[in-house]
């Protein structure tokens, strides 16, 4: 009787829990609807034109082929669009990762005067909130029609949760073990990016993304030779204004060459930026911090050039060897 009644409680526990995962993945699902309804809203933006998927298009792996990004009435920021799709590899977020919390980040596009564009939030949430599409979306996802700024932050939050970061030739390759999936230049090229060219000493691999970041800050000097004079008065402004630092960055471009010392106010952190990821490369030109990079072999060159100062002695390749190297590169695209 005892077995029976114990074989009878497990099982209503196991009924609650799958009904407990139904009932979270039916929200996370709810929610995630509202944020992508939200995302592509040009509405949300001060012009009436501008969203935040201007900058993160859907059809550009979530960033935009632009040097740099392009906010509420055609004004430029100063820094080049990432892609979301690897929101997941990284510990801190902005090329100088000033910030470490999602809920926080996703609501600061819609409250810069060079992205959406409002000076605070309550006109992004009275659009919201007289649009009965959100207002229904809003209700089915938080039991309410009428959002307040956490719930816009959760409903962004769960929608880029929800983007298939799709699978490279390379990640295809890793995980079934089998390299000839690869071309040999491309396995010569992973030869040099493990090796000879030292890549993988910031971008570290593991066993689910491949090629990644260290999620380190390094200097690249792409940029800092405009402003390497000035520098004491860039500072000084950083310190001293009342400007939210993610204004500054975006409409002044020598504040945003200072890079992570932003972030901490270190003088070691002065023009250093965070490590990108490398899945998509070959689909999300132009390159580094600020777009200043055109094509891969470029950014290649830069690299080996900047890496070679930073260790004392050059990095050299071939041209063969480079050429090896962005055909490796090009195997981390998405397909």
């Amino acid at each position: 009787m005892r077995i029976h009644l114990i074989l009878i409680a497990t099982a209503m526990l196991a009924a609650c829990s799958d009904s407990h995962d139904e009932s979270a993945d039916a929200k996370h699902s709810a929610r995630a609807e509202a944020g992508a309804a939200l995302f592509s809203d040009p509405r949300l933006g001060t012009d009436g034109a501008t969203s935040c998927a201007s900058c993160h298009s859907p059809d550009q792996a979530f960033a935009d082929g632009r040097r740099v990004s392009v906010g509420v009435d055609g004004l430029e920021g100063a820094r080049n669009a990432p892609s979301l799709l690897d929101l997941g590899a990284f510990d801190s977020f902005f090329w100088d990762g000033r910030e470490h919390d999602l809920p926080k980040v996703v609501l600061q596009a819609f409250t810069n005067p060079r992205e959406l564009g409002h000076g605070d939030m309550q006109p992004v949430l009275d659009t919201i909130r007289a649009d009965p599409g959100h207002s229904r979306r809003f209700k089915a996802a938080f039991g309410h029609g009428t959002p307040d700024h956490d719930d816009v932050a959760q409903a962004l939050v769960a929608f880029l949760d929800t983007l298939e970061r799709g699978e490279t030739r390379y990640e295809r390759a890793l995980h079934t073990r089998n390299l000839s999936l690869l071309s040999e230049d491309e396995i010569a090229g992973l030869a040099l990016f493990e090796g000879k060219a030292e890549c993988s000493s910031c971008h570290v691999t593991d066993a689910e993304r491949g090629p990644s970041t260290d999620n380190r800050f390094h200097h690249t000097g792409i940029g800092f030779e405009r402003v390497a004079g000035q520098i004491a008065p860039l500072t000084e402004r950083i310190t001293r204004t009342g400007t939210p630092i993610g204004h500054l960055i975006l409409e002044d471009p020598d504040v945003a060459e200072l890079g992570r010392y932003a972030a901490t106010r270190r003088a070691v952190d002065i023009g250093a930026f965070r490590t990108p990821t490398l899945r998509n490369i070959g689909n999300t030109a132009p390159y580094m911090h600020d777009g200043s990079i055109e094509t891969l072999e470029d950014a290649i060159e830069r690299e080996l050039y900047y890496r070679g100062i930073a260790r004392g002695r050059p990095i050299q390749l071939t041209a063969v060897e480079q050429r090896q190297l962005a055909a490796f590169l090009r195997s981390l695209d998405i397909e």
